[in-house]
């Protein structure tokens, strides 16, 4: 059976940890029935890595994948974004056209809003893959202010996106009950699907022995998007340092190392104790076995309703339990369902106190790395990932055939 050209584009980069976890690891198994032509963003350290870029172009030949990756350019704020937009819609308007591209899966906003033109121009079909709620993200994060013209302007081609593209991903169950509040017109008869961040439990696993030493509290990922709270990182450091002397903190972080250190530990009281330092996305599995544990605190409400953070699904794949706030997509109500980590009601030093009580009764429970190990299969499965986009890709393929 031929396979079905498709168009994959998205800003981030193949490079990146989250290109291979979140990108990559799905197109591997989609390209068995799609020839997959894919657009990426790679950062300007990420592109002088010769060796690296290698290694990303041979993993793309050995699927299948035509992979066309392009310079990603942040500065100046405004027109950089701008500029690589009307690139990237003549660049996805020439695939279309020379490749026969039948589908393009957007992955966020801007490549939606570009498959939104396109698909205007070529009549190809586009799924709008949200990831997340962009315009409350960027409000939350100070980087827009709302009801300015560029918030409205992203508002539109939201709503655009949501009523025109032949299927809406999200993240979470909590971003769909709020989209179908704001727009019940555009979703009524929209085909949706939740596929959660997951993680390829096959690497991901846990450690063969149990880890002996002192206890290693971690965190992995970027903690300056200004998404994240490192102000309750520093509180729980600060209590869990002070209950327990020969606890090691370890931030895995590609984030700059003195920037984050002054956010946590800014007087370099801990030295030694706190380690801040990246690592490449194939070591990451081991960087995480390393662990007894990991911390995600992320800022809450509308604007978070719609994450899923990737690091949820490593985490808990690799055995360990979570350390996390409310707020914040499907993630509480993981946690609490499957007994998996604790929630922290707040900031507080006699927060993060009771907090790390509750903890030390968890880490007690014998089964706690299985039961862990468990829900990353039951919920965040790479394989039950791809099978829920190979399902909505055949679903708009079929309306169009028929």
């Amino acid at each position: 059976m031929p396979l079905t050209p498709t168009l994959y584009l998205t800003r981030n980069g193949l490079l990146e940890p989250l290109g291979q976890s979140q990108v990559m690891a799905y197109l591997r198994g989609l390209s068995q029935d799609h020839a997959i032509t894919l657009v990426t963003y790679e950062k300007p350290e990420d592109w002088s890595d010769a060796e690296a870029m290698t290694r990303a172009r041979a993993d793309c030949e050995a699927y299948g994948i035509r992979w066309l990756p392009q310079r990603f350019r942040p500065q100046p704020k405004v027109i950089a974004p701008a500029l690589s937009m009307t690139r990237m819609v003549w660049l996805v308007r020439r695939e279309v056209r020379r490749e026969g591209i039948r589908l393009i899966h957007a992955r966020s906003y801007i490549p939606a809003a570009v498959a939104l033109l396109v698909s205007r121009m070529t009549g190809v079909p586009f799924i709008f893959d949200m990831r997340a709620l962009w315009p409350e993200e960027l409000i939350s994060a100070g980087r827009l202010r709302q009801g300015s013209l560029i918030h409205r302007a992203i508002v539109r081609t939201e709503r655009a996106c949501l009523a025109k593209s032949a299927g809406v991903i999200s993240l979470t169950h909590a971003a769909v009950a709020h989209l179908k509040s704001v727009y019940p017109v555009e979703l009524k008869k929209q085909r949706l699907a939740v596929i959660p961040t997951c993680a390829d439990l096959e690497r991901f696993t846990p450690a063969a022995e149990r880890r002996l030493g002192p206890a290693v509290y971690g965190c992995i990922g970027t903690v300056l998007s200004g998404w994240f709270r490192t102000d309750w990182l520093a509180s729980w450091i600060r209590v869990a340092a002070s209950r327990d002397p020969e606890t090691r903190f370890e931030i895995i972080t590609r984030d700059d190392a003195s920037r984050v250190r002054a956010a946590l530990d800014p007087a370099n009281e801990l030295a030694e104790r706190l380690s801040i330092s990246p690592q490449p996305s194939e070591d990451m599995p081991d960087a995480v076995r390393r662990q007894d544990l990991s911390v995600m605190f992320f800022t809450s409400g509308l604007s978070k309703l719609g994450s899923a953070p990737t690091r949820l699904a490593e985490v808990l794949g690799c055995g360990l339990p979570v350390v996390v706030n409310e707020g914040v997509g499907d993630v509480a109500d993981v946690v609490r369902k499957y007994n998996v980590g604790v929630i922290v009601e707040g900031a507080s030093a006699s927060h993060m106190e009771a907090a790390f009580d509750a903890l030390q009764t968890l880490m007690q429970d014998s089964d706690l790395p299985r039961r862990c190990r468990a829900t990353a299969e039951a919920v965040f499965s790479l394989e039950t990932g791809t099978e829920a986009y190979r399902e909505i890709y055949a679903s708009i393929l079929n309306v169009k055939d028929a």
